[in-house]
């Protein structure tokens, strides 16, 4: 069997969705099971909704309204107004309904949970509608009776065990009646509540079915020819890879390549399932594949951004050494507010760490190091990695840049830049 998975790029609209129906009618009669994300911005537009509610902005409503917009005008040009993908959508949104009524939870992640995966649940329902519209029978799947996770909202911790029992139980012989539809980046607890896996996590949940169903492959569909070795939005003549390993790949997700979400691949990896990247445009195009043999060459190093960057400098109030005391404090606070480090250096006096701004996470975390350390921060920085470098690519990436910090090894450099 086969896992796709479509990111929310290649259903966008509704010419995306017919394109969605074009690629799976030419592996008609393959046992396929499809994850599909939000609708193009749509996790932006909830992440915005979740974040009025919780402060109380008068902006709640008309965010929401102008989302239910977006995706009935979809359904308008796919669907005659009888079908009954419209009530299923419209109960689906009175999700959000309900939890707008009441006052905020205290714990923002929840609520975010409960409100972003909303994204994932009204795309499926469309896009099951569609296929079934157009005779490629399918079953619309509700993903968080599956991945099981704990309860670490917006970062859920899959249970395996649990996961594999209840997939390996149902989906078999759903498969063998038709395709199956489901959604990416959600997951739910024991009691029933909603959590999601991280950012981009519709590629992880693809690979989690994968693993567990014991896939030929999985294919993730992108609004680009395949992997790159660099962001065609800010370079160009980027290069297309034929084939990564494995290891290459984990690398690249782990410093910030976003074509793959970072926990996608180790679970194909266990399994020996290859993973295709291809262009949801172009089915033909053999895109990229990432499996156990591969040689890779790098005619260009290898070049990722990560953007809205927090570089935060700590210190001991009484200007001792950073000890080992010190830095196991300082992970423990780190974990507890889920905030990964990107890159981080120590000296004597001086402990400095980069990452990713989330406004929440950042104000919380800088509260509780602030009352034992003098802290010392920059935002709106980007950091930049590049593996397999050489010195002229170097010269030209530091060119009219500040660098605030720089980590140099054998085969990776990291750059804070402002």
């Amino acid at each position: 069997m086969l896992v796709f998975k479509f990111g929310g790029a290649s259903v966008k609209d509704a010419d995306g969705v017919v394109n969605l129906a074009n690629v799976i009618k030419k592996f008609e009669g393959q046992e396929l099971l499809i994850v599909v994300s939000a609708m193009g911005k749509t996790t932006n537009a909830l992440e915005k909704l979740t974040k009025a509610y919780f402060d109380g902005d008068d902006t709640l409503h008309s965010i929401f309204e102008d989302l239910k917009n977006y995706h009935y005008t979809i359904m308008e040009q796919l669907f005659e107004p009888t079908n009954p993908v419209f009530d299923e959508v419209a109960n689906t949104f009175v999700e959000i309904d309900w939890a707008i009524e009441d006052e905020p939870h205290d714990d923002f992640d929840f609520i975010y949970d409960q409100i972003v995966s909303i994204g994932e649940l009204v795309s499926t329902r469309i896009v099951n509608a569609y296929l079934n519209e157009v005779g490629l029978k399918s079953a619309w799947l509700d993903v968080r009776g599956y991945v099981q996770t704990d309860n670490t909202y917006r970062e859920g911790t899959v249970q395996w065990d649990k996961t594999c029992a209840a997939i390996q139980k149902d989906i078999p012989v759903l498969l063998q009646k038709g395709i199956v539809v489901t959604q990416g980046f959600l997951g739910g607890t024991s009691e029933n509540f909603t959590t999601t896996l991280g950012r981009e996590g519709s590629d992880y949940t693809a690979s989690i079915f994968a693993s567990c169903l014991g896939a030929e492959s999985v294919t993730t569909w992108k609004d680009v020819p395949g992997v790159l070795n660099a962001d065609p939005k800010f370079f160009e003549d980027t290069v297309k890879f034929d084939e990564l390993s494995y290891t290459e790949a984990i690398e690249m997700t782990y410093y910030g390549a976003s074509v793959i979400h970072p926990k996608t691949i180790k679970p194909l990896q266990n399994a020996k399932i290859p993973l295709l990247v291809k262009p949801f445009n172009d089915p033909e195009a053999p895109g990229t594949i990432i499996h156990e043999n591969s040689a890779n060459i790098f005619i260009k190093p290898v070049i990722i951004l990560k953007h809205n960057q927090v570089l935060l400098s700590l210190s001991a109030k009484d200007y001792s050494f950073i000890s080992e005391d010190h830095l196991s404090n300082i992970f423990r606070m780190f974990a507890q507010n889920q905030v990964k480090v990107n890159m981080m250096q120590t000296s004597a006096l001086s402990f400095s760490v980069c990452f990713d701004y989330k406004e929440d996470r950042f104000k919380k975390l800088f509260d509780e190091l602030s009352a034992g350390f003098k802290v010392k921060y920059n935002n709106n920085l980007t950091l930049i990695t590049v593996r397999h470098y050489s010195a002229d690519w170097l010269n030209e990436l530091k060119a009219g840049k500040t660098i605030l910090l720089e980590q140099l090894s054998r085969n990776t450099i990291q750059m804070a830049v402002k």
